[in-house]
């Protein structure tokens, strides 16, 4: 019999409730329900003669209230939930359904521990913001460190994650490459941050990346620090700064809002010792607690293939304590702890809550954003990660992790769905706005539309990636993913819905909300090639001397002209030719002289998108 002691640690204290939802009876044994104190407490769905046993009434009893309920129903038959309520109200019992976790699950089980073995915990504050605003910089301000001098042109390759003691109190920092990390994490339903510090140059502002941490932040639920950085340099406008983050919904407290905004210089140390006060208080007010009395759970921060020490992560500990010596499943993966340091490299004995620690001792490498949980025996590590191996391998067989409209409408018609999330991205920033805002005005009572991103461009790697994490779809009007972020997008299986008439693209959201979605014909992507060079010929108009980039071009195709991602034209392709031949079809590697009909405005750098419309079966 397996016991639930993933809570307890090896020694002599009183074993810790680890969880309010594990099953720790033992498999087959048929015990589906039980009664305490008045409560009906159930996981799975019970039979009349089950659930009469149960609550001590008789099974005829129970077939007649349903029967006077309109419910027709026989001893054996199963109940759904509103039958099993409304028999427990009319018996005077309360009922609670519970979720069962499997132990290979570890990430879902709901951790229930006695207040009185929680203790403060340290903040866990990732930096973000645009490329060259200082994020490197200012953690190595505030560590007296020099890490941005080992970095490849200054710019973060890794993640890393360091610890400051501030007054007595210790804060957390991670330092992403950028939010890509941070929502690759997100993805994998890691948690790990608590604060984000965003860092904006006084002298630049906000920039693209800029935007897309605040979506990233926001979509995650985190609260937000401005840093102003920069404040140095001969050009620093905070009030711009202020005024332009204000335009996006991060409101300066000055200006009534919650967000904290302190002005700083990396380099000279400026209001240095504000920002971490101001991290401190904000850390104060959510009450950050963890029990440091438990097998340690948590997530990978980055992995690698040591040449001399074998597969090495960096992990952050996020609840219990994690030791020199315990067995762990990571992601896919287990080991024993052989070896544990610490930023500094000094060897670490245990490590708490929100310490990052570097370890040795895994069987392989996992992934950034991969849980991990420590387990008192080596082959109950080797087993549960031998199972978690195998559920993954299935996983990526089946479905989408992210939202598709086929599922919105199969959800709306079983009412199971609550909330809808949305990326927008449009050929115009107004457009986009425009888009957001009737896209929100659709929500109802049951069901909310939230719009995580508005941005004018093509759609993106980032786009893709802030879609995966959230369970979002992407709206794409009059813009275009190219062939490698389509690609992502099926991998991250994230559905991207492109459209050029705006009420199209509303009817179509608002059939979907009503369960009342068809879509019969979708489109079907032939290829890409990519505009080289220009040929005017009199009778003939302009011909594009193209290389197919991906798929091929096929005469006599639907085509759009992408330029920069925006959809320039749409028409059908007028002649293709090999050389001085007509073609039926070029692949991709091959190079091809095209010309779209009535069009003759191409331009060296422009993409050439061929597609035609199927049936969804044949799609």
């Amino acid at each position: 019999m397996k016991k639930n002691n993933y809570g307890s640690k090896k020694n002599n204290q009183k074993p810790q409730q680890r969880v309010s939802n594990f099953d720790p009876r033992p498999k087959g044994k048929e015990e589906y329900a039980k009664v305490n104190g008045g409560v009906f407490v159930y996981s799975k769905p019970v039979t009349v003669a089950e659930l009469s046993k149960a609550i001590n009434v008789p099974a005829p009893a129970i077939i007649k209230f349903l029967f006077l309920q309109g419910k027709l129903v026989t001893i054996n038959q199963l109940l759904d939930d509103d039958s099993i309520g409304n028999v427990c109200l009319e018996y005077d019992y309360d009922f609670k359904k519970e979720k069962l976790v499997d132990e290979e699950h570890f990430e879902d089980i709901e951790i229930v521990d006695d207040p009185a073995s929680l203790k403060e915990r340290p903040p866990v504050v990732t930096v973000m913001g645009h490329v060259d605003h200082g994020k490197t910089t200012l953690i190595d301000s505030i560590r007296n460190s020099r890490i941005v001098d080992t970095e490849a042109g200054g710019i973060s390759q890794n993640i890393g994650a360091y610890q400051k003691d501030v007054g007595g109190k210790k804060i957390t920092f991670i330092d992403t490459p950028g939010h890509a990390a941070f929502t690759a994490m997100r993805s994998r339903g890691a948690s790990v941050t608590d604060i984000v510090v965003l860092v904006v140059a006084a002298d630049d502002g906000v920039m693209p990346q800029t935007l897309e941490a605040i979506d990233h932040a926001k979509a995650a639920g985190v609260p937000i620090i401005v840093a102003i950085n920069k404040m140095d340099m001969p050009g620093a406008n905070p009030r711009k700064v202020i005024e332009e983050l204000m335009a996006h919904d991060v409101i300066a407290e000055e200006y009534g809002g919650d967000v904290i905004v302190t002005k700083i210089s990396a380099k000279t140390g400026q209001g240095i010792s504000d920002l971490l006060e101001n991290i401190v208080l904000k850390a104060e007010m959510l009450e950050l607690k963890a029990n440091p009395s438990r097998y340690a759970i948590g997530t990978v921060l980055e992995a690698q293939l040591d040449k001399g020490e074998g597969p090495k992560a960096t992990l952050l500990v996020q609840n219990g304590s994690l030791n020199a010596g315990d067995y762990v499943v990571v992601g896919e993966t287990y080991g024993k702890v052989r070896r544990m340091t610490n930023e500094y490299r000094a060897v670490l004995k245990t490590a708490g809550p929100s310490t990052p620690v570097s370890v040795i001792g895994l069987s392989s490498v996992p992934s950034a954003g991969d849980r991990f949980m420590a387990f008192p025996e080596e082959r109950q590590a080797k087993e549960i990660a031998e199972k978690r191996k195998e559920a993954k391998t299935i996983a990526s067989r089946g479905g989408s992790a992210a939202l598709s409209l086929s599922d919105l409408n199969a959800l709306v018609n079983a009412g199971k769905i609550q909330d809808i999330n949305i990326v927008v991205k449009a050929d115009s920033d107004g457009t986009a706005q425009a888009l957001k805002a009737n896209l929100e005005k659709m929500s109802t009572d049951s069901i909310k539309v939230h719009v995580l991103s508005a941005s004018a461009g093509a759609i993106s790697d980032n786009d893709v990636l802030l879609a995966s994490a959230s369970g979002a779809f992407i709206y794409g009007f009059n813009v275009r993913p190219d062939a490698r972020v389509r690609q992502k997008a099926e991998e991250n299986h994230v559905e991207i819905r492109l459209h050029k008439i705006i009420y199209e693209l509303l009817d179509e959201m608002e059939l979907a909300m009503k369960g009342m979605v068809k879509v019969e014909k979708v489109e079907k992507i032939l290829g890409q090639a990519e505009i080289r060079h220009i040929y005017k010929i009199s009778k003939v108009g302009t011909i594009g001397g193209s290389y197919v980039t991906s798929g091929l071009m096929k005469a006599g195709s639907k085509v759009r002209l992408l330029r920069n991602g925006v959809v320039i034209y749409e028409g059908t392709l007028g002649s293709l030719k090999r050389f001085k031949d007509d073609a039926k079809e070029v692949k991709e590697g091959y190079e091809c002289g095209l010309t779209i009909d009535g069009y003759n405005d191409i331009k060296e750098g422009d993409i050439v998108e061929g597609y035609e419309m199927v049936d969804k079966e044949a799609a």
